[in-house]
């Protein structure tokens, strides 16, 4: 099972190196000219050194430059710390640009293709036996949704996202063979240009980001790239299964996008039902402006004249339809394009997405608290689809089909794709928060003194009793001004999805997330509210959101099957499930559970659920949509996304999956067009690749998995909550503190203030802080400790090298917890390790970590074989070590910092260390 791994030729390499090369001699020429005095020397002194140390540890080399960073001013810092960051950018640039470069090679040279691609998938398929009509049934429930949030670990300014992409067309022509001199020295002169753009523009917030910037910053992938890609996506596709299978077929929507964007309200008090009605408006503003742009070049590009072709019956009956409601709404008397039907169709078709447009204009200049639907406006994004389908298929009427299916066919698929919204909004809040609210309603109207203090089956007994007669809680829940604020802002959360819906339809939403869902009451809890706001009306009717219940934790993940059997043993539950579309969507959470029980026992525990609650679904026969809360980083679910689906259960993807997309992984993925083509082509195919019925894991296998699981988990537990001092080193020798000054991201760092527990910190600031001291230990902590044991029985050693042959699982398991033992640096750890006021604390925790991380590499080596980790993985393994003379002395340049600062708050030594989290966070990629 090796076929999920890259490879690279040290041909590829040096042509990289070479660009990169180049591009770190721009930088350090915009450095001489524009940055402090010595600032280039002190760059240059760093990196050149820390290569040496990387070469032969010299201790007085080392203390050298521990002494060069101590010496320098915070300001001479901050510009050496930013002109490292840049150089990060600029090689992660470069390095997703040769990637995109070496795909177009092999495409072009008849070479086997990549893992994922559309062809190689098709042409395995094939192989295995599926033909045309059981590929077209399996496109037809196909169904891939990334979701994007809003979770941060990286927020690049819009004006340095912009330079990147600029940098990026820029190095893809200078890549070029045929470039003459004074062509490519205009074009170093522009990249040039950029870098010094980037210098010269601030990269660090000086305020927090409001989540109305978060959806902002959100919408720019769409419009600078997806809305780019997806057509090009389609296309490919057709293309890759006319030359597999011989047929032109036009394949149907298998993409969606999600967001949590403004609707993620679980711990961040600034997302309310305003925030919300911004996110549904920007959203569709965004949208709409751009199929109005293409349906402005569809009018100039489709100038058929009456006299020349003959346009079909239907086309001209809708043209007087049309025209009669335009001037039925605005009195006016379209006489434009009379003999050009299409350009006449396509200037009716703008007018009305127009009015719609104009309306979310007015309505966010205005900060409207109520919606609109103009006059004029499509009832749904189905009746545009309509529109586009019937020119098209009146063009193929009169021979013109290769017309039809240029942009026009392009639009369609953006229509199909995004609708009127661009992407779903998820939205999103802690159980507790929904039982206070019903507390409060039920005390109010005087049903239940203290809901709280009822048991489980007291409660399911109530909600189901308000469930069919909740005339007296909608009369509390009416009386705003008696309730608390709490309730009031739940209430509103909701009663904007009912608003919302009928201005932009139901397929303007996705799901009701429940985080920390525990009981069958905490599901029935949200069915009330949505109940007692006209979202689940009493009546027969469409409810325009799921539910989907995350359960997080390991004892969560640990339950869910009798949480779910007595959810579906509830009738009013089942009614509820035929109105939301007949499926059930569960949320598993990676990063909860593994910084809860640690790495092996998040992923085995999450394995094992997904195949109980596909089986639980089956019995009763209900559709079942899995929704993985991934990060980035290893700790937090992240991986190769083509590599993490083949990983998932047999028989339990079943065409559909979804999951979400956080952090500097959208820029990573979704920045560039070319980029997000080849990341959604690898989701697609995963996608199709699982869905078979696979092969059943043997219990042996199962079994060993189990044991390893219950070992790495004793392990984690007792270091992470029975050694004392653990979370005294976590926050000292660690940037935590500092990371939750940096503004990256609208969401407090911690659940509840002042608690610095493991269960009060969130996942992603847990994961980040341990990253950026490079132990990374979420990714790896309590694998040796399970592994090392094992490996010395040679009949389970045995059995773990064919599970990592033999079982995708465990195969992607291993990798990515090799990336995040890699990425570690134990050498580095120990400085902040001394950052500790408590040496003896450091010493004692440090060497507990050390230790592990030591039986950790020569465990997983004993196992995957090879003499280093990533020895298969030499794309990676050259990354990492490209960059290391990079992280090294930013590593060093922060502990400077955080010892500079945390001695002295009112010195100026916070700003290069605010830095230095973003830098090293651009250096190492996946790190929250």
């Amino acid at each position: 099972m090796t076929d999920h791994r890259l490879t690279a030729t040290a041909a590829d390499d040096a042509a990289l190196r070479a660009q990169v090369r180049r591009a770190g001699e721009l930088l350090g020429e915009v450095l001489r000219s524009q940055a402090g005095p010595g600032i280039f020397g002190y760059v240059e002194e760093f990196r050149q050194g820390y290569i040496s140390l990387r070469e032969r540890d010299d201790p007085e080399l080392r203390a050298s430059l521990h002494r060069r960073a101590a010496s320098l001013p915070a300001t001479a810092l901050t510009e050496v710390v930013r002109a490292f960051a840049i150089y990060f950018n600029l090689a992660n640039l470069l390095e997703e640009l040769h990637a995109h470069r070496s795909r177009r090679q092999q495409v072009r040279s008849g070479e086997e293709l990549w893992v994922g691609s559309f062809e190689r998938t098709l042409q395995e398929l094939r192989a295995e036996g599926m033909d045309a009509g059981d590929l077209d049934s399996l496109l037809r429930r196909l169904s891939y949704t990334p979701v994007f949030t809003a979770h941060p670990t990286e927020a690049k300014p819009r004006a340095v996202l912009e330079a990147l992409r600029r940098l990026f067309t820029l190095f893809e022509e200078l890549a070029g063979p045929d470039l003459d001199e004074e062509r490519r020295e205009a074009l170093e002169s522009a990249a040039r240009r950029d870098i010094q753009t980037l210098w010269k523009t601030e990269e660090l917030r000086r305020k927090r980001p409001t989540v109305e910037d978060e959806i902002r910053n959100g919408l720019y992938y769409f419009r600078e790239s997806l809305f780019a890609a997806v057509p090009r996506v389609y296309r490919n596709l057709e293309r890759a299964m006319h030359r597999v299978y011989g047929h032109d077929v036009e394949v149907p929507p298998v993409v969606s996008f999600g967001t949590w964007i403004g609707g993620d309200r679980d711990g961040n008090p600034g997302v309310t039902a305003r925030e919300t009605r911004y996110a549904l408006r920007m959203g569709a503003r965004e949208i709409l402006a751009e199929y109005l742009r293409r349906t402005e070049r569809l009018m100039r590009e489709l100038s058929f004249s009456s006299h020349w072709c003959t346009p079909s019956a239907e086309l001209i009956e809708s043209l007087e339809t049309d025209a009669a409601a335009l001037a039925a709404h605005t009195g006016e008397q379209p006489e434009r394009f009379v003999e050009e039907p299409y350009r006449r169709k396509l200037y009716l078709m703008r007018g009305r997405l127009m009015a719609m447009h104009e309306q979310l204009q007015t309505e966010l200049r205005l900060r409207a608290e109520r919606s609109e639907r103009p006059a004029l406006a499509y009832r749904d994004a189905d009746a545009f689809i309509a529109d586009i389908e019937l020119i098209r298929r009146s063009l193929a009427g009169h021979g013109d089909a290769a017309v039809a299916d240029a942009g026009l066919k392009d639009l369609l698929r953006l229509a199909q794709t995004f609708g009127f919204q661009a992407a779903r909004l998820d939205l999103r809040e802690e159980s507790s928060r929904h039982e206070a609210c019903l507390a409060s309603l039920m005390a109010e109207a005087r049903i239940a003194d203290d809901y709280t203090a009822l048991d489980e089956a007291a409660r399911v007994e109530l909600l189901n009793r308000q469930l069919a007669e909740p005339e007296r809680l909608q009369a509390a829940a009416a009386a705003v001004q008696t309730l608390p604020a709490e309730t009031v802002t739940t209430l509103d959360s909701l009663r904007v999805v009912a608003e919302m819906q009928r201005i932009l339809g139901a397929e303007a939403f996705g799901s009701y997330v429940i985080s920390m869902t525990h009981a069958v009451s905490d599901v029935l809890e949200v069915l009330l509210l949505m109940r007692l706001t006209g979202v689940f009306p009493k009546t027969t009717g469409v409810c325009p959101l799921r539910v989907a219940p995350l359960f997080e934790t390991v004892a969560d993940l640990e339950h869910i099957e009798p949480v779910l059997e007595g959810l579906f043993e509830q009738p009013v539950y089942r009614e509820f499930l035929e109105r939301a579309g007949g499926g059930q969507e569960v949320m598993l959470g990676y990063s909860d559970s593994c910084k809860d029980g640690g790495i092996l026992a998040s992923r085995w525990q999450l394995y094992r659920a997904q195949q109980r609650v596909v089986a639980l679904c089956d019995r009763h026969g209900i559709d079942c949509v899995l929704f993985h809360g991934r990060g980035g980083t290893v700790g937090r679910g992240g991986g190769p996304t083509h590599a993490a689906i083949l990983s998932q259960p047999a028989d339990t993807v079943r065409g559909r999956i979804k999951f979400t997309e956080q952090g500097e992984m959208i820029f990573a993925k979704y920045s560039n067009p070319e980029t997000a083509v080849h990341e959604l082509a690898l989701g697609i195919t995963g996608t199709l690749k699982a869905s078979g019925k696979g092969t059943p894991v043997p219990d042996a296998y199962a079994d060993t998995a189990a044991r390893l699981a219950a070992d790495g988990e004793r392990f984690y537990r007792d270091v992470t909550e029975n050694t004392d001092g653990f979370f005294d080193y976590f926050y000292e020798a660690t940037p935590i503190a500092e990371i939750g000054e940096l503004n990256i991201g609208s969401r407090p760092s911690h659940r509840r203030p002042q608690d610095r527990s493991k269960d009060s910190i969130r996942a992603i600031p847990w994961v980040f802080a341990w990253a950026q001291s490079r132990h990374t230990l979420p990714g790896w902590l309590g694998v040796g400790a399970a592994l090392a044991p094992a490996c010395e029985d040679p009949d389970t050693l045995a059995r773990l090298r064919e599970m990592y042959q033999e079982w995708p699982h465990f195969a992607v398991f291993l990798d990515s917890v090799q990336m995040s033992l890699c990425k570690a640096d134990m050498g580095i750890a120990r400085a902040y390790a001394d950052l500790c006021a408590d040496a003896e604390l450091a010493d004692r925790v440090y060497g507990i970590i050390r230790e592990e991380h030591e039986r950790a590499v020569a465990a997983v080596l004993t196992v995957i074989g090879g003499e280093e980790p990533l020895d298969d993985n030499p794309v990676l393994k050259r990354s990492l070590a490209r960059r290391r003379p990079y992280l090294d002395p930013l590593n060093h340049i922060q502990t400077v910092a955080v010892e500079r600062h945390r001695r002295d708050v009112e010195t100026d030594w916070l700003d290069p260390l605010l830095r230095t989290i973003n830098a090293i966070a651009a250096g190492m990629r996946n790190t929250g």
